[in-house]
């Protein structure tokens, strides 16, 4: 008998068979910063995103994260790296390989994993390396 082939995200029900999805949870609407766990970490978004545009014709994130409206929004602006085309020349425009804000940003809800996770960040990581790892790092 042939296994029948499941994904661990799916639950029993088989890859050839659609399911009703989950409802859509309430994403954290707290507007505060969180830590990065490593350094070059997109930040994620903390706030509702659900109604924007984010398309070829308008991107809403840039109506408070760009570089002339951080003042009034009280928004942090973009990263410098958002000017710079693929051969690392400053534009004086947004570049249009970062114009789509969700291919790295993300927003976030309070859910427990899908999967087993032992991700640690880069300052666990450091400071649990042995006295003789840290040593030998230094040198």
């Amino acid at each position: 008998m042939a296994q029948r082939a499941l994904d661990s995200m799916r639950g029993p029900t088989p890859l050839a068979e659609t399911v009703k999805p989950a409802p859509m949870v309430n994403p954290d609407n707290s507007d505060v910063r969180r830590v990065r766990n490593y350094a070059m970490q997109p930040p994620v978004i903390p706030h509702k995103i659900e109604s924007y545009q984010v398309d070829k014709n308008a991107n809403r994130c840039m109506m408070c994260h760009a570089r002339t409206r951080t003042q009034e929004s009280q928004a942090p602006m973009i990263s410098v790296t958002h000017f710079q085309n693929r051969d690392g020349n400053f534009l004086a425009e947004l570049s249009p390989r970062r114009y789509f804000c969700l291919q790295c940003h993300v927003p976030q809800a309070e859910l427990p994993p899908l999967v087993p996770n032992t991700f640690k960040d880069a300052d666990t990581m450091l400071n649990q390396a042995t006295p003789a790892a840290r040593a030998a790092g230094k040198k």
